[in-house]
C-alpha cells in the first residue's frame, strides 16, 4: 500500500516535472498570444467605446433636433 503510494507521489512529480518543462518550453509563445489578445481586447474596446460615442451622439442630435422642432410652438 505505501509502496503504492509512493509510486504515485513519483509519477505526479514527473507530471509536474513534464508541466513545468512545457510551460517553460511554451513561455515564448503564449506570451506572444497573451500579448495578441491583450492588443486584441483594447481594439475591441476601443471599437465600443467609438460605437457608444457615436450612438450619444446621436442622440443629442436628436434631442437637439426634438427640440428646435419644439420651440416655434
Amino acid at each position: 500500500m505505501e509502496k503504492q503510494q509512493r509510486r504515485n507521489l513519483m509519477k505526479l512529480l514527473l507530471l509536474l516535472m513534464l508541466i513545468l518543462f512545457l510551460l517553460l518550453l511554451l513561455m515564448p509563445l503564449m506570451l506572444s498570444l497573451l500579448l495578441l489578445l491583450l492588443m486584441l481586447f483594447v481594439l475591441l474596446m476601443m471599437l465600443l467605446l467609438m460605437l457608444f460615442v457615436l450612438l450619444l451622439f446621436m442622440l443629442i442630435m436628436l434631442l437637439i433636433m426634438m427640440l428646435l422642432f419644439m420651440l416655434p410652438n
